[in-house]
């Protein structure tokens, strides 16, 4: 497992992503440019899903190049956090934004803020990418 929540820096990093609302997406274009994205994710312990619109540029990058990075926030100084890396994809068989009650129950505020319900931004954030970290970086 690469975050082990029972050691002081997993349980860190386990609990940035379970409150942090916004992380950095790293996904990369064919030339090899490096295209950061923010995203709102969800963290199950052991892979992060990410609700994505269709025909967006991150779709196309994970298609044809699925390692990604994954950066935790930065806090109000400037310093990183944590980065993961691994492989992500679209994942079929993930259940929609608004089945899902953790994620709705973190980002409620969020969706509310940009005028929609659950539904509405289930139904615009209709592509599930699941990454799978394999590394771990954080201070």
């Amino acid at each position: 497992m690469v975050i082990d929540s029972t050691t002081e820096k997993g349980a860190r990093v386990a609990q940035w992503l379970r409150d942090d609302i916004v992380a950095w997406l790293v996904t990369v274009t064919p030339d090899g440019t490096p295209v950061p994205t923010p995203v709102w994710f969800w963290w199950d312990g052991e892979s992060i899903l990410i609700y994505s619109q269709r025909d967006k540029p991150k779709l196309r990058h994970i298609a044809s190049n699925p390692r990604v990075a994954l950066a935790l926030t930065v806090n109000d100084v400037g310093d990183l956090r944590a980065v993961l890396t691994g492989n992500a994809a679209v994942d079929e068989t993930a259940p929609g934004a608004d089945e899902l009650p953790e994620y709705i129950d973190k980002y409620r505020d969020e969706i509310a803020r940009l005028g929609s319900d659950p539904s509405q931004f289930a139904g615009e954030y209709s592509v599930a990418i699941r990454m799978t970290p394999t590394k771990l970086r954080a201070w």
